[in-house]
């Protein structure tokens, strides 16, 4: 027995500490494993008979970096006092940092516990073996940064030559210098296709989504690099439009760990760094998906989409159709957009960023319907003129995307088709007295002919929906130009694509108020370097900004003459007309509109001194059915006023003692037949039945 080991070491019991740094090392260095192992026979030498091994940090670093739960129990049952000896190959095994390895050392000494290695027996109570321990500790961290700075300097110097190639991004496989692009063409055509909807669609999220609804799968790439497809998510489609190995550049050192301590716990993140702080950064290595000025345009794109200082950001379904381009004069910061309403549509702009960063008052706020207008009539007013080609050119695009569809779907049901004749063959090929292994291979076939059912399903569903889509001809587009506004105006219209327009067409808004004037001033600053300055009368406090149509105002004070207000709000919700806030009229809110217009009441007891009759009064009084007086109406010759085309006719008493009301009757009269009477005197024909 060793002097360093006393009866009291031997009467607690000795810990094992087993440790391997890396998975890698825990699934390929397994003899290490083995002599790690092979220490529990020291102990037992030294005279331990109760031997606890703790190997729960296989595959953890000791550099400090992560939590070894093995390592802090091991230290806490030292602390308690139970344990007599920690035992490892190397005490390299314990810490490779000064923080746990003082640490380990210094409660060894308080408790008297002495550490075993395959050569040594250290007593961290003796001074010389304590110092030995402290030198062996800092050659141990020591030693870890130097192998790290070795590794990293060579991965440096390979890096900058563009020759390190760790993994390979989808659609590419690793040659001997460089990438090359995966043989496969349905991956290629597929990554493409990916970069251009970017660049028609404008939004990785709209990108994701297209894909998503036509049903096309996404390329991916396991740990073995082999290919596999399956149903896109933003982070497939974001990375891909990122990497600049896309675009046929080499990039290395994009990202950084960055460390941080949350409650004493040590957490790390990945922090992407700008172009600039790239390590490494070549372009034109490797053949690309598209040249490299497409991916600076794809970066441009993504980058205005987020919605940071400077940004426009991506074009949104709400209402607002400046959200993003309005800009305060007064602090620079961009406006916010706040919706009320009851359908959520009524946007008001508000600049009140000093407020939620700094606690700072409020610039500016105005209503958004009034400038939203303004700023419209000036984009149909540049738009207009090239209306007809626009509409040509989207037909034309429309008419191209279909067809990319049906490209991809046939590429699809090519590969699904290729993996049917692949499993049959296997099945084929297998011994059918073996149920274990032809059961299993059916199955694989079984599903591979379900996957080509579900593309061609797929492909019949597209040219069905191809087959109702008529193209339009040159007569077609030949007043849309005048009828430019009322489909910009549609509710139908998406948001999105009129937000897409103004972005395209405008850089930014600088918007201020004129309190004195009431006025809001807008500055529009065109992509060609034209401006233009816009004022706009400000709504004042009260003032409702959204206004009755012209249209239900003119059927109320018509109406108002021969209905209830009760009658003429069904009218109005029976003809599909809404308040100016977007609401079905009832009998409050019509009362409401006659107040406030001046419009007078309809009162019953006051009908008969009233000019003003129904179709049906009016008929009764010239003594002519409902049908006869209508149809008068509709050829001229009789004057009335139908607000509604769901709704009643109006007349006035002294229209139907005109002339030409006299002169109706009398047709009507003169065009009545008698009562039809036998003559008795009329002869008859008898045929004879014989």
């Amino acid at each position: 027995m060793n002097d360093k080991v006393r009866p009291n070491h031997l009467a607690r019991k000795a810990v094992l500490y087993v440790r391997q740094s890396s998975a890698s090392q825990v699934s390929h260095n397994l003899e290490s494993q083995r002599l790690q192992y092979a220490m529990r026979d020291r102990l037992v030498s030294l005279g331990w008979n109760e031997i606890e091994v703790v190997d729960e940090d296989l595959g953890r670093s000791a550099a400090g970096m992560v939590t070894r739960s093995g390592f802090e129990r091991m230290v806490a049952d030292v602390c308690m006092g139970k344990v007599g000896a920690v035992a490892a190959r190397e005490v390299s095994r314990f810490a490779r940092n000064s923080r746990e390895w003082q640490q380990l050392v210094e409660v060894c000494r308080v408790v008297d516990t002495v550490l075993v290695d395959q050569d040594t027996i250290y007593a961290p109570r003796m001074s010389n073996d304590r110092l030995l321990l402290g030198l062996k500790g800092s050659l141990n961290e020591y030693e870890l940064d130097l192998l790290r700075q070795r590794s990293v300097e060579a991965r440096r110097q390979k890096a900058q030559r563009g020759e390190l190639l760790i993994v390979s991004p989808v659609g590419y496989r690793k040659g001997e210098q460089r990438l090359e692009k995966d043989p496969d063409r349905r991956v290629q055509e597929a990554i493409q296709l990916v970069f251009q909807k970017l660049l028609e669609l404008g939004s990785v999220r709209q990108t994701l989504l297209w894909f998503n609804e036509h049903g096309l799968e996404l390329p991916v790439t396991n740990a073995r690099e082999e290919v596999r497809w399956r149903r896109g998510t933003y982070g497939m489609v974001y990375s891909m439009l990122t990497n600049p190995a896309y675009g046929g550049a080499y990039a290395y050192g994009k990202t950084e760990q960055v460390t941080r301590y949350d409650d004493g716990q040590q957490r790390q993140s990945i922090r992407r760094k700008p172009r600039e702080q790239w390590l490494s950064f070549i372009p034109g290595t490797h053949e690309g998906y598209i040249d490299w000025e497409q991916f600076e345009r794809v970066q441009s794109t993504i980058t205005q989409n987020s919605l940071g200082r400077g940004h426009v950001g991506a074009a949104q379904r709400g209402a607002a159709l400046l959200a993003g381009l309005l800009h305060c004069r007064r602090c620079g910061h961009k406006l916010l957009v706040n919706y009320t309403g009851c359908r959520h549509d009524v946007a008001r702009y508000h600049c009140r960023r000093g407020w939620l960063d700094k606690g700072e008052p409020t610039c500016i706020g105005f209503a958004g319907q009034a400038v939203d207008q303004a700023v419209t009539k000036e984009i149909l007013r540049v738009v207009q003129p090239a209306a007809i080609e626009a509409a040509r050119l989207a037909c034309a695009e429309q008419s191209h995307q279909l067809d990319e569809v049906a490209a991809a779907l046939q590429r699809d049901l090519q590969a699904a088709r290729y993996s049917a004749q692949r499993a049959q063959k296997q099945y084929d090929q297998a011994d059918p007295d073996n149920r274990l292994v032809a059961d299993e291979l059916e199955r694989r076939w079984n599903q591979a002919l379900v996957r080509v059912r579900e593309v061609e399903t797929q492909i019949a569903a597209h040219h069905h929906r191809q087959e109702g889509i008529t193209v339009p001809s040159a007569e077609d587009f030949a007043g849309l130009a005048a009828e430019l506004e009322s489909v910009w105006n549609d509710e139908h219209t998406d948001a999105r694509l009129k937000k897409r327009i103004l972005r395209s067409l405008i850089r930014d808004i600088i918007v201020d108020v004129d309190d004195k004037a009431a006025e809001v001033v807008a500055i529009i600053h065109w992509k060609g370097g034209v401006h233009t300055e816009l004022r706009l009368q400000r709504r004042r406090r009260g003032q409702n900004s959204s206004h009755t149509s012209k249209e239900a105002i003119e059927a109320v004070s018509v109406l108002a003459r021969i209905c209830t207000d009760q009658s003429i709000a069904s009218f109005l919700n029976r003809n599909g007309m809404l308040t100016g806030r977007g609401n079905r009229w009832t009998l409050e809110r019509v009362t409401a509109l006659r107040s406030h217009h001046g419009i007078a009441c309809y009162r019953h007891e006051q009908r008969e001194q009233q000019p003003w009759l129904n179709l049906t009064e009016a008929a009764r009084t010239l003594g002519t059915s409902a049908r006869t007086l209508r149809e008068a109406v509709e050829r001229g010759q009789i004057s009335a006023e139908h607000p509604l085309p769901d709704g009643p006719w109006v007349f006035n008493r002294e229209v139907l003692a005109t002339s030409a009301a006299a002169a109706l009757v009398s047709r009507v009269s003169a065009h009545k037949a008698g009562v039809a009477l036998p003559n008795v005197g009329q002869a008859s024909l008898d045929l004879s039945s014989t």
